[in-house]
């Protein structure tokens, strides 16, 4: 009795200290990736300033052809919105929504992933002569739960490499018009 007692103990200590160490960890989840693409940003522009065209080069609908999707709003800019269902957790289920749009300059979304949380991701335009370097941001307020502050740790590893991929994929296509 004593020992299951001792064992009790020792974990609801462990337990307390790990929740008390996620209060000092970050609370907001940050991911940032850029890629520089040979073509103005009148020719990118495009492709992050509308869902469907995000399609296109999305690095996420490859894990699963049959996501469902559905679209909402205006065909481009502001209220632009996707919805999108897989049964696959690599992809699960969400809506993300166009919230500003600068013309070829930025695009900024609210992304919603139900129980899972919301973000903001945002993609940013910068000329270099006859190229343009996009960054893909991503942003998450991790709130006051210690598990989200956990997996915050993890959120670059777990979407960097993705944004990675997508950037690679927008860069092919754009490339590839030319």
């Amino acid at each position: 009795m004593r020992l299951i007692k001792r064992l009790f103990i020792s974990l609801l200590v462990i337990v307390l200290v790990l929740v008390g160490v996620s209060y000092l960890l970050p609370g907001k989840a940050e991911v940032s990736r850029n890629i520089t693409i040979d073509a103005p940003p009148e020719v990118i522009f495009p492709y992050v300033n509308s869902m469907q065209e995000t399609e296109k080069w999305s690095p996420w609908l490859t894990r699963d052809p049959e996501t469902k999707l559905s679209y909402s709003g205006p065909e481009t800019g502001v209220g632009n919105a996707l919805s999108w269902s897989s049964e696959n957790p690599q992809v699960g289920t969400g809506t993300q929504v166009i919230t500003e749009s600068v013309e070829n300059q930025s695009v900024k979304t609210a992304l919603d992933f139900g129980p899972m949380g919301t973000a903001t991701a945002t993609f940013a335009l910068q000329p270099e002569g006859d190229q343009t370097q996009i960054t893909w941001g991503f942003d998450s307020d991790l709130g006051l739960n210690p598990m989200s502050r956990w997996m915050g740790l993890m959120m670059d590893n777990w979407v960097g490499g993705d944004y990675e991929r997508g950037l690679t994929n927008l860069k092919t296509l754009v490339e590839g018009q030319g």
